[in-house]
């Protein structure tokens, strides 16, 4: 037995070496922040003709997402259902975007929210509260961390998730609920102008940036794989090191939805200088999200959500609803509006939730147009983003209230 022991001080000792050396490895990745980079071949081939997309050469806020504030989350009606724990509450907690203007921007200076996705979490609390401006904006993120955007629906952290997330198969399987959808988008490069990149073909062999854990990502291998396009990615976490990573060159293109795109280009001190290609890699349709199993609060969202929609399919508005209150004979505008019926009743909310989204916040095309429409920097064109009902190749549509 005695002849064993120098071998097993000798293995022992190879033993916390390699550890060592490996907890050395591990710290310096831990400290590394340079982007992740990885070449993708193909055989490239011919493509597709890209076609310029103007958007506003004027600029927008600048970045005040780290200003956004703390939130403490109130979690003592745990277990009870989403509806009752908001009403016991007072508030909604509604997850957004804080640094995406147009969307859903925090103004450190002015202290307010705004964006279109904000203006749907006032929808919902509008339904639910009879009061748009009772709501919790939370911050949350598309990068990994105790804020990411899913795991904070499923945590509960959120009540809904609003903030430009896109609706895929493997993201409803996974604990979640995505309602109707509220913007329909696709996705596009950002290149700059002088670049010479005006279609996909161009792209190859170009480094592009694309963020951790998006579908973005996702659908630039898939695509460009189709397309047997050689590129190298660039992989970056968070959406303002990814504007950055483009801006200090480190990237020739960076990919995304194409709104965010043309939002994040407006806020560029020479936005001029870029431009959103026109041709979509995919389709990308946005709306709110709930966590998986309360279907009252699933229907309650979804509802919400529609009854902007069938606002505006009857040319109801915030400048004339109160006249449909009052005077309409039309069945529809009084179902929705409340007048008649019980629809409000069957899931749980007032007769009038209807009456109180419009009145308070506006039908689709209302929030549409505060937020992205053509008196807006963004001056972003409705495209699909339209009333089925009238006219322009839209695909809006809300299941009949009644």
């Amino acid at each position: 037995m005695r002849r064993f022991v120098p071998l097993l001080i000798i293995g022992i000792t190879l033993f916390s070496v390699a550890c060592g050396t490996l907890g050395q490895l591990a710290d310096q990745g831990a400290n590394d922040q340079s982007p992740q980079v990885i070449v993708v071949t193909a055989t490239p081939e011919t493509g597709d003709r890209e076609v310029d997309l103007s958007t506003a050469p004027t600029t927008a806020p600048e970045s005040t997402a780290e200003a956004a504030p703390t939130v403490v989350v109130d979690d003592s009606n745990i277990g009870a259902s989403t509806l009752v724990t908001v009403q016991a509450r007072g508030v909604l907690n509604c997850g957004v975007n804080a640094d995406l203007p147009g969307f859903g921007f925090y103004d450190a200076v002015r202290k307010e929210w705004s964006g279109f996705d904000v203006d749907f979490c006032k929808v919902i609390a509008a339904a639910v509260l009879g009061d748009a401006s009772k709501v919790e904006y939370i911050p949350v993120t598309s990068a990994d961390g105790p804020n990411e955007r899913f795991n904070a629906v499923r945590s509960g952290m959120v009540d809904v998730l609003i903030r430009n997330s896109s609706w895929t198969a493997s993201r409803d399987g996974n604990g979640l609920m995505f309602a109707p959808t509220t913007f329909h988008d696709g996705q596009s490069f950002l290149v700059r102008r002088d670049s010479g990149i005006t279609s996909l073909n161009d792209l190859a062999n170009k480094r592009i940036c694309a963020g951790s854990g998006t579908t973005s990502l996702l659908n630039l291998r898939d695509d460009f794989a189709a397309r047997a396009i050689t590129f190298e990615l660039v992989e970056i976490q968070g959406e303002d090191a990814l504007y950055k990573a483009y801006l200090d060159q480190q990237c020739d293109a960076v990919t995304s939805d194409s709104s965010q795109l043309a939002v994040k280009r407006a806020t560029f001190v020479k936005s001029d200088e870029h431009l959103v290609l026109g041709d979509r890699i995919s389709r990308e349709p946005l709306g709110p999200v709930v966590a998986e199993g309360d279907t009252q609060w699933f229907d309650i969202v979804s509802w919400a959500v529609y009854a902007t929609m069938y606002a505006e399919e009857l040319r109801i508005d915030r400048t004339n609803v109160d006249d449909f209150l009052l005077n309409s004979g039309d069945p529809r505008a009084r179902r929705l509006l409340g007048v008649e019926g019980d629809i409000g009743q069957r899931f749980g909310l007032p007769a009038d939730f209807g009456y109180q989204i419009v009145s308070q916040v506006g039908n689709y095309a209302d929030i549409y147009n505060d937020n992205l429409g053509e008196s807006t920097i963004f001056a972003i064109d409705r495209g699909p983003n339209k009333a089925w009902n009238l006219g322009g190749g839209g695909v809006l549509a809300s299941p009949p209230f009644r």
